[in-house]
């Protein structure tokens, strides 16, 4: 079991003799050592470092897999959650508000609340046009055409009388363009290595966020060109939230 966990020349020292990260691995081999069926995690390592935390989370993954255990885990650590888990709920309130694949909960959210805890997003007004088969949502930047059968349903279902319905954008659903005629301004960035988290400011005084890769280095206040790229468009009422 020390050689599963990645400790099998270390078997004569004492736990606390170990650093914070081999110690994890101990208690890892311990509750792996009777060959449980479920194994109950609780933040196992909310006391590390982000580095430490995430090569461990990575470890762990593998060690369930090779010993064939399930797990259940509670963090308040999404990405975490993404990086290891096949499926995540998420809870609110005392109840499950969504149970899903890592991919279906960041771009099929089943509720405004559940897109706005995972990852990150703007929400903005737009208007659903459906006509010969085709649907489309309309908003201050143009048209973002909906092509996907499911989503067009949901959007259907999330629109009121008059087709108003709440756009999700993600950050990486918007692409730095200079060529693209759609201009929005520079409010606030951050640097993340290779890219930028912009927020950007557009005609009416909305925020929408963008991911953009570094060598992209614009000061506060420029206006730059963005395009959309969405696989899934996802929408919700407008009056929801």
């Amino acid at each position: 079991m020390l050689t599963l966990v990645g400790l099998g020349g270390a078997a004569h020292r004492f736990p606390h003799e170990r650093s914070c990260g081999q110690q994890q691995r101990v208690a890892r081999a311990r509750a792996l050592a009777p060959s449980p069926r479920l194994l109950l995690l609780d933040e196992p390592f909310s006391n590390l470092d982000p580095e430490l935390r995430e090569r461990l989370a990575m470890e762990l993954r593998d060690i369930l897999r090779e010993a064939g255990t399930t797990a259940l885990r509670v963090t308040h650590d999404q990405y975490e959650a993404f990086a290891i888990a096949d499926v995540v709920g998420v809870m609110q309130n005392g109840t499950i508000a969504q149970w899903d694949t890592p991919y279906r909960l960041y771009h099929r959210p089943q509720s405004r609340a559940v897109a706005d805890f995972i990852g990150m997003g703007s929400f903005l007004p737009g208007r659903l046009v459906q006509r010969d088969g085709l649907a489309e949502v309309r908003f201050e930047l143009g048209v973002l055409p909906i092509r996907n059968r499911g989503d067009q349903a949901l959007a259907g279902a999330s629109a009121n009388t008059r087709g108003e319905v709440a756009i999700l954008l993600r950050p990486d659903d918007v692409i730095h363009d200079d060529a693209s005629p759609m201009q929005a301004e520079v409010q606030r960035k951050a640097f993340r290595g290779a890219q930028f988290l912009y927020t950007l400011r557009l005609p009416s005084g909305r925020e929408l966020l963008a991911l953009v890769p570094s060598h992209h280095n614009h000061a506060i206040g420029d206006r730059i060109g963005i395009r959309f790229d969405a696989d899934h468009i996802v929408t919700f009422p407008a009056d929801e939230g």
